[in-house]
């Protein structure tokens, strides 16, 4: 097991389009090209023998290595430390500002010695098509070319010996202070043509370039709160997950990352949830990033416009990220896992289930004001107010809810609650903007709503709203976004007792379960840790109910379990491990909106003399 990193022990670098995991080995053991939601080029986090790698670090084991990034970029830095030197290993991948799709990508990744002498060793083993396409191999002045039926890469190198190693290369060199080397990684369409050989000037140039657009885009930020570091670097990475040809955020950076070591659930990830998405409007829209914000609604209005689904409903819960929505889930029976977390699944059949709460998510997204503005014409309201229509006759039905368990369909909830958000958010905008609706419809259906949820989702003995209907005891922790939503006020008695319930069973010092698998069962083997995206809600609750000094406590203390670059994952298991799919696209859009919602309520306290 200790050929597998720690899935927090990476870092991430992107280009817009598709990004890759370094760990602080060096190694990059995840790339999928040309996107996200590709095969894979590296996957050794997923399988260590077949996956594949890229490898650049010192050659003595006992190098020490510390992981950084240049301040406010995706310019990722491995310094390494030993007796016979310091040197840093610096990887990125050019961003690609452009609309149009590309299948060439280029990974950069230079080392350069500060202190004494350092030998330096390569390996570069690319398994195409998750390592179910071979390859054939051409070494020359030029460097090497890597070419199977499904891809191309070509390698070429800066002041860096390379040598043939079966069908992959290796190199070794010492390098003394002052001294650079490196290489850039280009993989593209198994006919492209070949990059130029590598230049020193012009990767420099790629290097300040890359630095100068992040550095550039942080500064639009309208955050001036009191953790810029946090929140920055959460931007940063949602901003890096997004695929900018469409605007289309993915849930995660890779597929198959284990939410239980051994166990099943290891989903695949890059792919673009409905909810998501919705609300990574709210926390892009909170830092001043409108053009963001906006591109995705014009790709959500467009899903709603299209209606293209496989499941005949008006939207289905995840798509790829250019909107098609074939997610056939597979397995690779030949990767062993991580640590031998098996199955890994590619795709992702949950695109075909019922969750009704997107309908909220979705309404929630086009809600926000200047961005509906420029986003939604008259016909783009025609498609949201048919929406709307069609949740009228189709809410009051189970569903496979919010956590997409696979345990059979029941009356969640929180699809309650976000379906009254669909049609509050709808009327709202139908009164604002003067469009055509069916308004006595949407308000019967909306005030049916709560008068449902307050009655058969309340348990009285727990003085709670507890998970689905039928059951007098599930609490669940996505209910924790009822107050943001404004189906309750943050202070009403009900939703008060529904957070101390909360504290009671769910919430283990600050961090959260988002709900009990042994007393609801969902269908899957195993247990999970503590929901990252739940931890950071229950602060923005906190805040909001005016519990500021433990909003604070538990906000600072969930900081505390990020990575060295401050990245999370998706859960955090028994041991303070990060586990799942990374980073994670949700935990980063809540730890905005914590972030943003807690600076409010702790200025609230100052300005009115109170202590906080």
């Amino acid at each position: 097991m200790d050929r597998y990193p720690l899935i927090a022990d990476h870092g991430l670098v992107g280009d817009l389009q598709t990004a890759a995991l370094v760990s602080s080995a060096g190694v990059v053991d995840w790339f999928a090209s040309p996107r996200f939601d590709s095969p894979s080029v590296f996957a050794s986090l997923l399988d260590h023998g077949r996956g594949g790698f890229f490898k650049l670090a010192p050659t003595r084991p006992d190098a020490q290595a510390k992981q950084l990034y240049y301040p406010d970029s995706a310019v990722l830095i491995t310094r390494f430390t030993s007796p016979d030197g310091v040197c840093e290993v610096v990887d990125w991948m050019p961003p690609i500002l452009s609309t149009t799709p590309t299948d060439r990508h280029t990974l950069f990744r230079v080392v350069r010695v500060v202190r004494g002498a350092v030998t330096m060793a390569m390996e570069c083993r690319p398994r195409f098509d998750y390592a179910r396409a071979g390859h054939e191999l051409r070494l020359d002045g030029e460097g090497a070319a890597f070419r199977s039926p499904v891809a191309a890469a070509y390698l070429r190198a800066g002041n860096f010996p390379m040598t043939q190693d079966g069908d992959d290369v290796r190199g070794e060199t010492t390098l003394r202070v002052g001294d650079m080397a490196g290489f850039a990684l280009t993989v593209c369409a198994p006919d492209g043509a070949p990059p130029a050989p590598m230049a020193a000037e012009d990767a420099s140039e790629s290097a300040w370039g890359t630095i100068h657009f992040w550095q550039k885009w942080v500064r639009s930020s309208t955050y001036q709160g009191r953790w810029p570091s946090a929140v920055n670097r959460s931007a940063i990475t949602l901003k890096l997950l997004i695929y900018q040809p469409t605007g289309a955020p993915v849930a995660a950076a890779t597929m198959g990352l284990p939410e239980q070591i051994g166990g099943e659930r290891n989903w695949d990830y890059r792919y673009t949830w409905v909810r998501d998405g919705s609300l990574s409007v709210r926390a892009l829209l909170d830092l001043g990033f409108v053009e963001e914000a906006d591109k995705f609604v014009h790709w959500l209005g467009d899903r709603l416009r299209d209606r293209e689904s496989r499941t005949g409903d008006p939207l289905q819960i995840m798509y790829r990220v250019d909107g098609d929505p074939t997610l056939t889930e597979t397995i690779l029976d030949h990767f062993e896992g991580y640590r031998g977390s098996a199955p890994v699944r590619v795709g992702n059949a949950a695109a075909d289930q019922l969750q009704l709460d997107i309908y909220g998510e979705a309404m929630y997204a086009m809600s926000e004001g200047a961005v509906l503005q420029r986003s939604t014409g008259y016909h783009g309201w025609k498609g949201l107010a048919r929406t709307l229509d069609w949740l009228a006759d189709s809410w009051d039905r189970p569903d496979e809810g919010v956590w997409e368990t696979r345990g059979g369909r029941k009356d969640f909830t929180f699809s309650r609650v976000m379906s009254w958000v669909a049609f509050d958010r709808g009327i709202a905008l139908a009164t604002e903007f003067s469009r055509p609706a069916d308004l006595e419809r949407w308000t019967k259906e909306r005030d049916t709503i709560i008068e449902q949820i307050m009655t058969r989702g309340w348990n009285a003995k727990e003085q709670a709203l507890v998970q689905h209907y039928g059951d007098d005891s599930v609490l669940d922790a996505s209910l924790l976004i009822i107050p943001r939503m404004g189906l309750l006020t943050p202070r009403d008695p009900a939703w008060l007792s529904t957070l101390d319930a909360m504290d009671r069973t769910l919430v283990s010092d600050s961090l959260v379960y988002r709900y009990d698998p042994a007393a609801s069962p969902d269908g899957l083997r195993g247990n999970e840790g503590t929901f990252s995206l739940c931890s950071f809600l229950y602060v923005d609750a906190l805040a909001q109910a005016g519990r500021i000094r433990e909003a604070r406590y538990a906000f600072e203390k969930m900081l505390t379990y990020s990575n060295h670059v401050g990245m999370f994952s998706e859960e955090i298991g028994p041991t303070g491990e990060q586990l799942g799919n990374f980073p994670q696209a949700f935990t980063h859009l809540a730890l905005i909106m914590a972030a943003t919602s807690l600076d409010k309520a702790l200025d609230e306290a100052v300005n009115e003399g109170r202590d906080a």
